[in-house]
């Protein structure tokens, strides 16, 4: 039986709704694998996996590795600029979510797929390199960090997408977020990734001019899927 990933657009959505809500999608993952370990044949259910992509409010959030000192707002900043601040469990330092940026949320339970966490992270970075191939921008990895870059070896590398993931039980949740139209000011107000010596982009950045997200998104959900080995079916 083929891989099913179930796929939801969430639109503009809060940060705490939305991770809320991932936290239920995970926990039903891990629920249904650990059932089928426990059930006969007979009484096996389907697994199912979910891709949730999606836009926030300004929002900063701060990875179980990271340092508070990295946001550079009070609580007096953060609510002129119309921000929330969330400390998460995902892997990784401080970033920014905002208007104009897509977000992604696959929540795969990898025995299904492949057991190695460094593979997945490539693998996401991989659909995001597709994805900006058609628009003439280049993008590419830096040993040691993660995310889709810029330029990497050149005088101004500069990150377009981050990444960062939490696992259990071989269970993901959280994943990318790609500055398609981002306002990338916001991005001044912290130390993204904990990376001092590099800038950000988007893509609107790199092509003088706003894009359209909904094609964006559909390229992602088909690198995705194919990188997977994986096909879609709707909520």
């Amino acid at each position: 039986m083929g891989k099913t990933i179930v796929y939801q657009d969430l639109g503009l959505i809060s940060y705490q709704e939305a991770w809320d809500y991932q936290t239920q999608l995970f926990e039903a993952v891990i629920g249904r694998k650990l059932h089928n370990r426990k059930a006969s044949a007979t009484d096996q259910v389907e697994q199912y996996h979910h891709l949730l992509l999606c836009e926030h409010p300004h929002v900063y959030t701060l990875g179980r590795n990271g340092k508070v000192a990295h946001l550079l707002l009070d609580d007096e900043g953060l609510q002129a600029r119309q921000a929330t601040f969330h400390s998460i469990n995902r892997g990784g330092d401080i970033t920014y979510h905002g208007f104009g940026q897509v977000v992604g949320y696959p929540i795969l339970d990898l025995d299904e797929f492949f057991t190695d966490i460094a593979r997945y992270i490539r693998l996401l970075e991989g659909a995001i390199i597709l994805t900006l191939a058609p628009y003439g921008i280049v993008g590419n990895r830096i040993a040691g960090l993660s995310g889709v870059w810029i330029d990497p070896t050149g005088e101004n590398p500069r990150k377009i997408c981050a990444v960062g993931v939490h696992l259990s039980r071989w269970t993901t949740m959280h994943g990318f977020a790609l500055n398609v139209n981002t306002d990338l000011s916001y991005f001044g107000h912290i130390v993204p990734c904990g990376i001092d010596d590099k800038a950000v982009t988007s893509m609107q950045a790199e092509l003088g001019k706003a894009v359209d997200p909904e094609p964006v998104k559909a390229a992602i959900r088909q690198h995705l899927a194919q990188l997977l080995e994986a096909s879609y079916r709707d909520s």
